[in-house]
């Protein structure tokens, strides 16, 4: 399987490294990324590929379920990087379908760690339970999920947003703040808040 990203790698440096040396050059020095982007570790929401941008405009924090959770170390000196020393201008929360942290929510599983992680998230399903009547088939069932998965960008917002460089950032009008959602079967990325 590695040799298969290595030769991945070879056409890299082929059919874009070598050929864009005014955008890579700057970069073996130093970085100056636009956007702070907190989204989701599954393997087919890749920032850059679904964005188009190029090496160098996304500083990315991936986790699973695009959690903020509160007074986290990891995170916060993300933030404090990016705000402090990178200057982003924008912070991206992107949550994305079929997200399999916000299933999870649902079930008890064996896992020690997931659960206790995703308890980041379970103000969101709570949140929309409490609008909506249980669901009672797939497709209703389908829409439920896709509401906690757009709540639970919501919700992480308002985590981002109890970090004090965000507080402060925010208020001095440095950075905006959005929520994205990715639709894996459209391949749309669109702004929910």
């Amino acid at each position: 399987m590695i040799e298969r990203y290595l030769e991945g790698n070879r056409r890299f440096l082929e059919e874009d490294f070598r050929r864009d040396p005014d955008h890579y050059s700057p970069l073996a020095s130093a970085q100056h990324p636009g956007v702070l982007w907190i989204g989701c570790s599954d393997s087919r929401v890749d920032p850059e590929r679904i964005t188009g941008a190029k090496a160098g405009e996304l500083f990315v924090h991936r986790n699973i379920g695009n959690i903020v959770p509160l007074q986290d170390w990891n995170l916060a000196t993300v933030i404090e990087y990016a705000l402090n020393h990178l200057k982003v201008g924008d912070i991206v929360i992107c949550g994305h379908s079929n997200c399999g942290a916000i299933k999870s929510l649902d079930h008890e599983g064996g896992d020690t760690y997931i659960p206790l992680w995703l308890n980041n998230a379970v103000e969101a399903k709570r949140r929309v339970d409490s609008r909506i009547p249980a669901p009672k088939n797939p497709e209703e069932e389908k829409n439920r999920l896709r509401l906690i998965e757009i709540e639970n960008i919501g919700l992480q917002i308002e985590h981002l947003r109890t970090y004090p460089p965000v507080r402060a950032a925010e208020k001095e009008g440095r950075i905006q703040i959005h929520g994205l959602y990715f639709d894996l079967a459209t391949g749309e990325l669109k702004k929910v808040i």
